[in-house]
């Protein structure tokens, strides 16, 4: 009896030894893993592959809102056909905002509060250049009531994929606040949660960071960053107009990089 109690509890520490060196292992991978300042600009400038489409959507939206009735309309590079649940609009090398060429068909459905003024665009391998965009964009307006501020929300579930068969993907909700005060530079601020998958590596941000037009780079406020478990904290700093920001890791030691 003694030997089979001694037995198990060589056993028990073997597990227990065990579990504890794997728990180690995976906390040690972690904390040797970093987040570099090209993975940081990546997961940031995500939006800029289709934000130029925000602009044309916009006015495509506003095309019908003096009419219930199916009506076509044109430019020299697309054409849309309304309904009165949304349209269908029909890129041919359009060039949107300086960016290259827009080429594709893509759907939008408007919101279904009237009150609201918001639309869902549907991308199903829409190309800006080499560049391939499918899924779906929310946009909606929202309302500040006030006339020196403007807000509004993109929720993204989309997938662009590069010529290189590099993708990123990126799903969650961003707002964006253009606040213009009398005698001071128009704020941009950015706030929300989303995730970004790159790579094989996974990325979920949240937080509220500003800058000034003016300013190149996001210049106030702290973004949490989680790359595949392990957290850190963005400062892009006081307000002031650099191209720095700081990073703090779980065990408290930080880095700066240059954006």
């Amino acid at each position: 009896m003694m030997i089979r109690k001694i037995n198990l509890l060589v056993t028990a520490g073997i597990l227990l030894c065990s579990l504890s060196c794997s728990e180690d292992a995976n906390e040690d991978t972690v904390l040797t893993q970093e987040l570099s300042q090209t993975e940081l600009q990546t997961i940031l400038d995500t939006d800029e592959v289709t934000s130029a489409l925000d602009t044309a959507l916009a006015e495509l939206y506003t095309g019908n809102s003096n009419s219930n009735k199916s009506f076509q309309t044109s430019n020299d590079c697309y054409t849309a056909e309304y309904t009165e649940t949304g349209f269908t609009a029909t890129f041919n090398n359009c060039v949107l905002n300086g960016t290259e060429n827009a080429n594709g068909t893509l759907t939008v459905i408007y919101g279904a509060d009237s009150n609201t003024a918001s639309y869902t665009a549907t991308f199903e391998d829409f190309f800006i250049g080499n560049i391939k965009i499918n899924g779906t964009r929310t946009f909606t307006l929202n309302t500040t009531g006030t006339e020196e501020a403007i807000s509004f929300t993109i929720s993204s579930n989309i997938t662009v994929e590069f010529e290189t068969g590099e993708t990123i993907s990126e799903n969650g909700t961003k707002t964006f606040d253009f606040v213009f005060a009398e005698g001071e530079d128009t704020l941009w601020n950015l706030s929300g949660s989303w995730t970004v998958q790159l790579n094989g590596d996974t990325y979920t941000i949240s937080g509220d960071v500003s800058r000034t037009l003016v300013c190149e780079h996001w210049s106030s406020g702290i973004m949490q960053v989680n790359k595949n478990g392990l957290e850190v904290a963005v400062d892009f700093g006081d307000g002031t107009c650099d191209n720095t920001a700081t990073l703090t890791y779980p065990d408290g030691t930080s880095d700066e990089i240059t954006l």
